[in-house]
């Protein structure tokens, strides 16, 4: 019988001790179990570092689509405007020349003149421009043709002529000789004298023969 007794105390002490080692095994499992968890922690907090970065990626999209707004903004310009709203051009912005054009078998000689845009900007003119002949017996004014005149902007460095017509002295006399040209530029007061490049004379007349002609800017040969 007593044997019997330490065979079940010895069985129920051996049954403890397993229960406990289980409980042991339970509680290392749950312990380690415990990183895990940690790691979705982190995991989650680098989740919400990404998705503000990401937010802030967006801010900086936001701001460039304004930032090519303001560009777009400055590279309006006004410029294609100032063609039209050029001042007009003075005598000392203008080279003036004058040079023969006459055409073998014509009629009428031809001067044509040069206003060449020299005053470093764009300038205008419009109208026609004034044209006296010297001659030995006096002044003698070139009359319009009365062609239409239209405005022209030059720009530096571009010229515009027009053309001065004359009636030739064919009568063998000496005539009415030409001793310089007076130009005008349209609008201007002040004058430039020229050699005159054209024949020597005029033929003398009453005052009903051809007269001096000038044609408008633009024009060149036969007074337009």
């Amino acid at each position: 019988m007593r044997v019997r007794k330490l065979t079940l105390a010895a069985m129920a002490l051996a049954a403890g001790l397993s229960l406990t080692a289980c409980q042991s095994d339970d509680g290392g499992t749950d312990q380690g179990a415990a990183p895990p968890a940690a790691s979705t922690a982190s995991s989650s907090n680098g989740g919400s570092g990404s998705a503000d970065s990401d937010a802030a990626g967006s801010d900086s999209a936001g701001k460039s689509p304004n930032g090519t707004g303001g560009s777009g903004g400055t590279g309006g310009s006004g410029g294609a405007g100032e063609d039209g709203n050029a001042a007009k051009c003075s005598t000392d912005e203008l080279e003036i020349t004058a040079i023969d054009a006459t055409v073998g078998g014509d009629a009428e000689g031809t001067v044509a003149v040069d206003l060449k845009n020299g005053g470093g900007r764009d300038c205008s003119l419009a109208g026609y421009a004034g044209v006296d002949l010297k001659t030995n017996s006096g002044t003698v004014s070139a009359e319009r043709t009365g062609d239409p005149a239209p405005r022209i902007v030059l720009k530096d460095g571009e010229t515009v002529t027009f053309g001065i017509t004359y009636p030739m002295n064919d009568s063998g006399g000496s005539g009415v000789r030409i001793t310089g040209l007076v130009v005008t530029p349209p609008d201007e007061t002040k004058s430039v004298t020229l050699d005159w490049p054209g024949g020597s004379s005029l033929p003398v007349t009453d005052g009903s023969g051809t007269p001096v002609r000038v044609g408008p800017l633009g024009s060149a040969g036969q007074g337009g």
